[in-house]
This record gives structure tokens, sequence and C-alpha cells, in this order.
């Protein structure tokens, strides 16, 4: 059994000290240590920088750009890091481009995501609410349901919250292709009874991000879904996690996404503008509204 210390006030501030770094480029939290710790930019060029910084009125980020010391791409990075807000940057291929709130924490799309994300927490997730998982549903395949799900689960876990998106869409899971894990074991092994430590993945460009992916596809997705061990794993993760995101299948597919919206006890609708049918949104709508779990509202989405 691991021997856990316990630490008093004094022996913590101690324990603190030993860790603290005494590197001077990581004490420098300023944009231009970190500029100078990936540029390797010297001392004169620090001082050329900070003399067009004044000269021109502009950010010193933007004078390093001037003067070609750095790229937008690394004033970004160094903003990230100043303001201890994980981003990945869109290279493409360290992470997905279509992940923009990891790819692109500053842009427009991602700002918007934010405000969502500032709805719901002042809403049907804000404190005094009984805590649920989420899940992500729509009316068709193509909507953007599983990117809007995986975008807001970044979102959530750029606060400094431990997130988990759970893939539970086990029609046409995608999660795992734009996070790049594997996805040999996952929700249908946990459900199946066969969980292996390796089903939730932790990603490692921003440290309080998981994903949990689908694992193999079963041949009865909804009998799955269905059954009570789902909602004794989501009443588990919900001890684990301070925020879960779950990816359902298209309402097309079956009954699926319903089943998930029930069982989490909280839903939200995407939907695709000039593509999805009223008809169909209007009656998922209905159905999840009359249903025992709360309904956050229906999102059009315009990507």
């Amino acid at each position: 059994m691991q021997q856990h210390r316990q630490l008093g006030p004094q022996s913590i501030f101690n324990e603190a000290e030993t860790l603290a770094p005494t590197d001077p480029q990581i004490l420098d939290r300023s944009i231009g240590g970190f500029l100078r710790q990936i540029r390797k930019l010297s001392d004169a060029q620090i001082d050329e920088i900070v003399a067009h910084q004044r000269i021109h009125g502009v950010r010193f980020g933007e004078a390093a750009i001037a003067l070609r010391f750095a790229s937008s791409e690394d004033v970004l990075w160094a903003l990230s890091q100043q303001f201890e807000y994980p981003y990945a940057p869109g290279d493409g291929t360290s992470f997905n481009p279509e992940l923009i709130a990891a790819v692109d924490p500053f842009g427009a799309y991602t700002e918007i995501l934010r405000g969502i994300r500032s709805q719901l927490m002042i809403g049907v997730m804000a404190p005094d609410e009984v805590k649920r998982p989420l899940a992500v549903v729509s009316t068709n395949v193509g909507d953007g349901k599983t990117l809007f799900a995986a975008n807001l689960a970044v979102t959530f876990s750029q606060l400094g919250a431990s997130t988990l998106l759970v893939d539970a869409d086990m029609r046409t899971p995608r999660q795992h292709q734009l996070f790049g894990i594997p996805n040999n074991v996952g929700l249908s092994s946990i459900l199946s009874g066969r969980a292996e430590a390796t089903a939730i993945h932790r990603v490692p460009e921003l440290p309080n991000l998981f994903v949990l992916p689908v694992g193999t596809l079963p041949p009865n997705p909804v009998e799955l879904l269905q059954r009570n061990s789902f909602g004794v794993v989501m009443r588990e993760l919900l001890t684990k996690f301070d925020h879960i995101i779950v990816d359902t299948p298209a309402a097309t597919h079956g009954s699926d996404a319903l089943v998930l919206a029930a069982k989490c006890g909280l839903s939200m609708v995407i939907a695709c503008r000039n593509t999805s049918r009223m008809k169909a949104l209007n009656a998922l709508v209905s159905t999840l509204t009359k249903g025992p779990g709360k309904f956050a509202g229906v999102l059009i989405n315009d990507h």
C-alpha cells in the first residue's frame, strides 16, 4: 500500500521551496522572458525590441514581430504561457487544426465558445446546480456536434478545471481521431465489464483535458447504453472530474442520443444553419424538454 505523508503548513512551504524554479528564464514570466527562452534572444536584441516598442508605442510582442525576432505564433505561445492558458499550436502535425479552441485560443470562434461556456456556467452548470454530465446532441450527422463537443471540452479545461470528454457515439465515433489517441479500449469496454486502466487518455498539450473514446463498436449500442452501468460510470466519473462533456450519436441513428441525454440529466442541441430540418429539430427539442433531464438550449452552428 502506498504511504501518504501528512504535511503541516510549514512543511508545505518548505516542500514548495525545494520545487521552486531557479532558472531566471523560468522565473521571468513576462512575454519577453518567454520569447527570450524560445527564440534564444540576446540582451542586445531584447534592448532593441524595447527601444522599438517605446518609439512606436506598440506592445512588446508587436515590436518583436516587426523586428523579425519572433513570429506571430511565437507571441501567441508566449502569451498563453504568461497567462497559464493551455495552447497547442496548430502546425498541422502536433495537433488537429479542427480543435480551434486549442490551436487558436485568441480567435473569434474560440471567443464565441467561451461565451457559450460562460452561459452554461451561470445557468444549468452553475455551482449551485446539481452536477451533471452535459450531453451534446443533434438531429443529423454533419451538424457539427462532435467538433462542438470537443472544442467546448477544450475551453472548460482551459479554466484549469479537470474536464473529461466522453465519446458515446457508438455509431460514427470521431473523438479519438481528433485527439490522436488509441481507440482499442474505451466506453464500450467499461460498459461491457472489460474496463482497463488505459481507457481514459490525458491530452498532453492540454493538461486538464482527458478523453474517453468509444472503444470497440458494439453490435447493440442502444442496449449497452441503457444498462444501469452507464449511470454508475457517470456518477463515479463525476467524483473525479469537474466537468464532463458527452458526445452522442445523431438522432437519425436511433434513440441512442435520447437515452444518453436522459441518463446524463443535462443536454443541449446543435443544429446546422441551412441544413437542419426544422421539423426534425423541433421534434428533438420537444422530446428533450419533456424528458427527465434539464435542457440547456439550441445552438445554431455555421461551421
